[in-house]
């Protein structure tokens, strides 16, 4: 590598810093990205050295080896906002920050995943270069297939993405608990994929503390290969390095006091603060070990008499706030802040991220870890500082909560031995009392995600009721799980929360705070509310569904909320609602209304939202599908031509390539059933059955009107991907019913249980068409690849065909999946070929029977069975992958306008119209 090149990227990407530290140019030597352990202390670079390093290899280099998403984890919110605004300023500098709506070629976009409407759609683009900030909750619930404050739907995409060429940086790891864990096991799952060829693209993970430990990676016996690479790719600051002025110009006097009670302890806040010349050189940083105890600091402080005559400043800062309120915190928490009369008093969110420096701090006693992080705010930047330690001399876990009492007498320990904790005293207590370490540093996650706990969550399907598979045991521990809280003034069906108005709360004390003690149900008066999957609309919280990544909308008459100091349980004031433009914004859509024997047209007021959250958060919606008239063909060719383009970006292999093309051409081939083409009524609506989509005024304007078949035959829960899938089948059983995707080598034995109705076979059937002819052409694992991703395509049919329970809402006997019933049939249809011309392939009957368990005599190996065997050859990371692929290209091809070709020439009108 060229240092010198370097170097001169460093400075043109970083003000104030002209030239790397050694331990930023050693990060960005090796050539190979691989799995890294960066331990340097706090106040050295860490961020600006592992995002240049990053940037530098895949962006300035074009190094393909290096992972184009850079996931930047962190464990606090607070945390988020300030590396977007570090490295949305460093692109920007050199003229490489993508504005999020010109050409993503040759810029890089930053996304952060907070929650919210007003999230960056970075899935649309899984072959640029992209930067992705967010907390643990957020990254490794996806990382896991259950993204919080996520649609349902698009689990599976951000699953793809994260965990398949992706740079994940696990930073202030110390404070992250059981999500290391998770991130370690994350990782070996990866590296034993990439062992057995099933990653297409490379993975890494790089751990990043000031108090990094080994040890911590030694708790699974799946790490142990992967413990091997980061013991010889360990980033530290060594011993004959330690030289300038954060080392030797540094001094930080330390004292240990004992206190009983806060209210004593915030008397001497007062007295330090006022020695300390009322913020001559900065001001007084006060951090506690809960909220709680942080919030009745703060009232103390509040109303001590010395700190009120002088005007002192009092702020609270902690995790419990919502983001539009932490807007204000940046004037304060600058790094300028001499001559400031002010006193902050903080909980853990101050001790990473936050680059502050104060020359007193007066913080309780923590675990060493978090101590050391802490003490990182002090003298950040040289000079003498002053730390105070506070000791309430607890005797039992409860008190001390949320740390054990073991990790707080260490920590006295390693401070009876210290009368300075500058950086260069601290690494000297390490090098010199080795055998204090296992006791400072001690790390025993409470779970630990196993392989087959990891390929269960593959599954995105609900149960009959709604639930899933919690997975908030592998991303905190205890009372730190959180739901996302947001008011309202009243809830409508279509109102979701923009990301500024959300504030986390931990689940139980949620569940105390709305619901009757020990009682599943709403206390009198209280309107909460959580978002329903199956009828898209917002439905009663119980304590039953507040649980962790749950979204709760409450009314803002309940209270729960002050300005001052975040989320207040106790506070019974209206809350001051946060001003957004998902909130201002609504509009009047054109629709149709039903009547007894025809339709009309009407409006509807609907707020503003981006056309894929619409789609993404219910099972029964089609908002994807507004747009100008388009028949099927001509979208499925879009489709086909922007996968084309994206794996051309990607490397893919031919075979795969050639798979996702074919899966883009044939992919919306189930709206040409009944169901969804009644579903589009307009007086200039094109008199074809092969319509996919249409305008607002060509919509139902309630979606109860979606999907009739005759008035009689209400489809609820149609899904026309599930029927594009069937159709694949069909395919193959009216041309090569002994296709090995089909009966196989199983042909003979299942002949003699073939059964009549959909088993007879037509005799006289013509020729197979070219696009037919592409179909059996392939073998029986890329036939399975390419009805999982026609199938797939939305994220709401994925490995079961199962009936949800919109099928059971009819009066009609007969059995349905997703709104098809056993001998539907799809209409001739044009289907686009590889050269971009259109054929008419034949009507194509459905049948359930990939559906059942076993194997069929009609259809072989059930639909489950083709999954599990995918999921198992390819992996879960890449199938979900090659799904992100496809949708995202279909979302791309839906928002430009082409001319359609069918329609201008009229080709196609008046075909057929099948039948149920």
């Amino acid at each position: 590598m060229n240092l010198k090149n370097f170097d001169t990227f460093f400075a043109d990407l970083h003000d104030g810093q002209i030239k790397p530290y050694k331990w930023q140019r050693d990060l960005a030597t090796p050539e190979e990205c691989g799995n890294r352990l960066i331990r340097i202390p706090t106040g050295f670079g860490k961020t600006l050295g592992v995002f240049t390093s990053w940037a530098w290899h895949r962006v300035d280099q074009q190094d393909d080896a290096w992972p184009r998403r850079l996931v930047w984890c962190l464990p606090m919110r607070t945390l988020v906002e300030q590396t977007t605004r570090e490295i949305c300023k460093s692109l920007d500098k050199i003229g490489l920050l993508w504005n999020g709506k010109d050409s993503h070629d040759g810029k890089v976009g930053v996304h952060t995943l907070m929650g919210g409407t007003a999230q960056d759609r970075y899935y649309l683009y899984p072959e640029a270069d992209s930067v992705l900030i967010g907390t643990q909750d957020m990254l490794l619930s996806r990382s896991l297939n259950r993204g919080y404050a996520s649609p349902r739907a698009r689990w599976p995409v951000e699953f793809g993405l994260l965990n398949q060429d992706a740079l994940w940086v696990m930073d202030e790891v110390q404070l992250m608990d059981v999500g290391l864990a998770t991130s370690i096991q994350l990782q070996a799952f990866r590296r034993s994929d990439q062992q057995e060829k099933k990653m297409r693209l490379p993975c890494f993970t790089w751990w990043m503390s000031a108090t990094l430990q080994p040890d911590w990676f030694t708790k699974s016996p799946d790490a142990k290969n992967l413990v091997g690479d980061l013991h010889k790719n360990t980033f530290q600051i060594a011993p004959k390095d330690r030289d300038g002025h954060l080392w030797t110009d540094v001094s930080k006097q330390l004292t240990v006091q004992r206190f009983t009670k806060i209210k004593e302890l915030a008397n001497d806040v007062s007295k330090y603060h006022v020695d300390a010349g009322h913020g001559r050189d900065g001001p007084t940083l006060v951090v506690l070990n809960t909220v709680a105890r942080a919030t009745e600091m703060y009232y103390a402080l509040r109303s001590n008499h010395a700190l009120k005559e002088s005007g002192t400043d009092i702020r609270l800062i902690h995790s419990r706030f919502r983001p539009a309120d932490r807007k204000s915190w940046l004037e304060f928490l600058s790094r300028d802040m001499k001559g400031k009369n002010r006193v902050i008093v903080s909980t853990q969110v101050i001790e990473a991220g936050v680059d502050i420096s104060v020359p007193l701090l007066i913080s309780d006693l923590a675990p060493w870890p978090s101590l050391v992080q802490r003490l990182g705010r002090c003298a950040r930047r040289g000079g003498c500082g002053r730390v105070v330690i506070a000791d309430f001399g607890y005797t039992d876990d409860k008190k001390s909560a949320p740390y054990t009492i073991n990790d707080l007498d260490s920590t006295l320990e390693a401070c009876d031995l210290l009368n300075d904790v500058s950086p260069l005293h601290l690494e000297q207590l390490e090098d010199e009392h080795t055998s204090l370490l296992p006791r400072l540093y001690r790390y025993e996650p409470s779970n630990l995600l196993l392989r087959n706990e990891l390929d269960e969550l593959f599954d995105t399907a609900a149960d009959l009721s709604g639930a899933d598979i919690d997975i908030s045991r592998f991303i905190r521990s205890g009372d730190e799980r959180d739901v996302h809280v947001f008011w309202a003034d009243a809830h409508t069906p279509d109102i979701k929360p923009n990301h500024n108005e959300i504030c986390n709360v931990p689940f139980l004390k949620a569940q105390d705070w709305l619901c009757k003690p020990n009682q599943n149900y709403l206390k009198p008066g209280v309107q909460a509310y959580v978002w329903s999957w199956l009828d898209r609309g917002w439905y009663p919280a119980t304590r039953k569904n507040i649980y962790p990544g749950q979204t709760i909308l409450v009314d803002s008459e309940v209270g729960g909320y002050d300005d001052e100091t975040g989320w207040n349980p106790e506070s019974k004031n209206p809350v001051k609602l946060v001003q957004t433009d998902i909130v201002k914004n609504s509009t009047n859509r054109d629709c149709w209304k039903p009547r007894e024997d025809h339709y009309e047209l009407s409006t509807r007021i609907t707020k503003t939202f981006v056309t894929e959250d619409h789609a993404d958060a219910a099972e029964e919606d089609d908002a994807g599908s507004i747009s100008d008239w388009q028949t099927i063909a001509v979208h499925c060719l879009e489709v086909s031509k922007e996968i084309g383009n994206i794996a051309s970006l990607l490397k893919m292999s031919h075979t795969e390539s050639n798979v996702l093309r074919m899966a883009g051409r044939w992919h919306d081939i189930g709206k040409s059933h009944e169901a969804f083409q009644n579903s589009l009524k307009a007086s200039d609506r094109p008199k074809r059955n092969d319509i996919a989509k249409g305008p607002d005024r060509a919509w139902p304007c309630s979606t109860n009107s979606l999907y009739y078949v005759s008035r009689t035959d209400h489809r609820r829960g149609f899904r026309h991907e599930l029927a594009g899938a069937m159709a694949l089948f069909s395919i193959l059983r009216r041309h090569s019913p002994d296709h090995d995707a089909l009966l196989g080598p199983w042909g003979e034995w299942l002949d003699t249980l073939a059964t009549d109705g959909y088993g007879e076979l037509d005799q006289n059937v013509d020729a197979p068409t070219i696009p037919e002819q592409e179909v059996i052409a392939l073998n029986a694992m890329d036939f399975d690849l390419l009805a999982y991703l026609v199938c797939s395509h939305h994220g709401k049919v994925r490995m079961t065909w199962h009936a949800s329970p919109l099928d059971y809402r009819t009066d009609n006997p007969r059995p349905s999946i997703r709104g098809i019933r056993e001998g539907d049939k799809l209409p001739s249809l044009y289907i686009p070929t590889t050269n971009d011309t259109f054929c008419l392939v034949p009507g194509m009957p459905l049948t359930l029977s990939p559906s059942e368990m076993g194997l069929h005599p009609h259809t072989g190996r059930s639909w489950t069975e083709r999954v599990l065997n995918l999921v198992s050859q390819k992996g879960p990371f890449t199938l979900a992958w090659l799904e992100a692929i496809i949708r995202a290209a279909d979302r791309r091809a839906s928002s430009k306008a082409v001319a359609d070709k069918l329609l201008v020439e009229g080709m196609g009108q008046n075909t057929d119209t099948g039948g149920t």
